[in-house]
């Protein structure tokens, strides 16, 4: 068995080195496996959202908007100026080069992998693990992950969703057993057409933006210790509110801590950490605001396929999957295997949420007592005020 997982995940890279390294490399596993006498099966990992210019999306391999081979060809020799102008053309209704060009690579898997035992597997937000080896497993900041980290230590104020759109987000774990399985059953069956699996969670147990709320809460119980603001998150489905809270809750604070850096001769690092964060949320919220409907009639044949015995190891069920649950575990993951921090540690950074609060309420009080100040002194603000007022009431 034969598994491609590789691939650049980064979905402004450009055009050319994308398809290098996502389309390219599956004609090399190709020319591989094609001199292995006793290939069994080649598992291909693409990805849900290959085809996510189409509103529902089956388990079918999508022809391409354009020839894969003229486009490779074309790369080699375009400026580097030629291909950034031309990309938004080449790519359509695409949100990037990555779904892009794990458009082209199916079609070019199927192509030129005719007559070998073929299967693609179509996971979609791949997040931490629901059980194996343990629950909450994670350890990179890949993706939601790393959105999750930037909301338990409050550097994420604000997200850009549509609260009622469904979050297709699926455990790691189910997955490697989606792809183990997917492997299995074409070597079994030995189907006439390349099958193709799409790795869905909202298909049998949907969740949606507005539930993952609940982490503002489980990093309230289980805080970060590099927390910057208490985690709190405004939902949006507008840029331009995204970006007015993202600089009065986040740019603001991260300029003044970045200018006591300086003071103290410590290396401003704040802003740029912010900056970053706010392009992770721009560069995500295709998927964050759009619905997309998959068919799994494959995944639940190999569901039904698998022998008893081997259903507790090579679980394929997202039904018994309780969401709240694994959301908390999710971010306790976060803490304990992305950043590393001991859960022994847990009392010194809820002693450290406290004193935000501490320090906010603080604030807030220092700024209505010298907003009162100003109101008492000035005619024109009182005469403003009792406007506002009687207009309101």
């Amino acid at each position: 068995m034969v598994f491609h997982v590789a691939a650049t995940i980064k979905f402004d890279e450009k055009l050319d080195l994308s398809l290098k390294l996502n389309v390219v490399t599956i004609q090399k596993m190709l020319q591989l496996c094609q001199g292995m006498k006793q290939l069994e099966v080649f598992v291909h990992v693409s990805t849900a959202y290959a085809n996510c210019d189409r509103t529902h999306i089956d388990e079918i391999v999508y022809p391409p908007p354009v020839d894969p081979y003229k486009l490779m060809n074309s790369t080699e020799w375009m400026s580097d100026e030629m291909i950034t102008m031309l990309t938004p053309k080449i790519i359509g209704n695409r949100p990037n080069t990555y779904t892009f060009t794990k458009s082209i690579a199916e079609y070019v898997f199927v192509e030129e992998g005719a007559g070998l035992p073929l299967c693609i597997v179509r996971p979609s937000i791949v997040g931490a693990t629901w059980k194996d080896p343990f629950p909450g497993w994670i350890d990179n900041y890949n993706g939601i992950s790393g959105l999750f980290i930037a909301t338990g230590t409050g550097m994420l104020r604000a997200v850009i969703a549509d609260a009622d759109t469904v979050a297709d987000l699926t455990p790691v774990d189910y997955v490697v057993n989606m792809m183990i399985g997917a492997g299995w059953h074409t070597i079994i069956h030995k189907p006439n057409t390349v099958p193709i699996y799409n790795c869905v969670s909202s298909a049998t147990n949907p969740t949606r933006y507005r539930d993952c709320n609940v982490m503002i809460d489980y990093y309230q119980k289980t805080p970060l210790e590099s927390t910057f603001r208490r985690p709190y998150v405004y939902w949006t489905s507008h840029p331009w509110v995204f970006s007015y809270w993202n600089f009065i809750g986040c740019k603001i604070p991260c300029m003044v801590t970045d200018l006591c850096l300086k003071l103290i001769g410590k290396k401003p690092r704040m802003v740029r950490v912010c900056d970053r964060i706010a392009k992770s949320m721009y560069t995500l919220k295709y998927f964050t605001q759009n619905d997309w409907v998959w068919s799994n009639r494959n995944c639940e044949a190999l569901m039904n396929a698998l022998p008893d015995a081997d259903r507790k190891d090579f679980f394929l069920d997202l039904r018994p999957l309780d969401w709240n649950e694994y959301l908390e575990t999710y971010c306790v993951g976060t803490k304990q295997y992305v950043l590393n921090e001991d859960l022994a540690a847990l009392p010194a950074a809820k002693r450290h949420i406290t004193k935000l609060r501490n320090i906010r309420w603080v604030f807030n009080t220092v700024v209505l007592v010298t907003l009162w100040q100003v109101i008492s002194k000035s005619e024109l603000a009182r005469n403003t005020l009792d406007l506002v007022l009687n207009l309101s009431f």
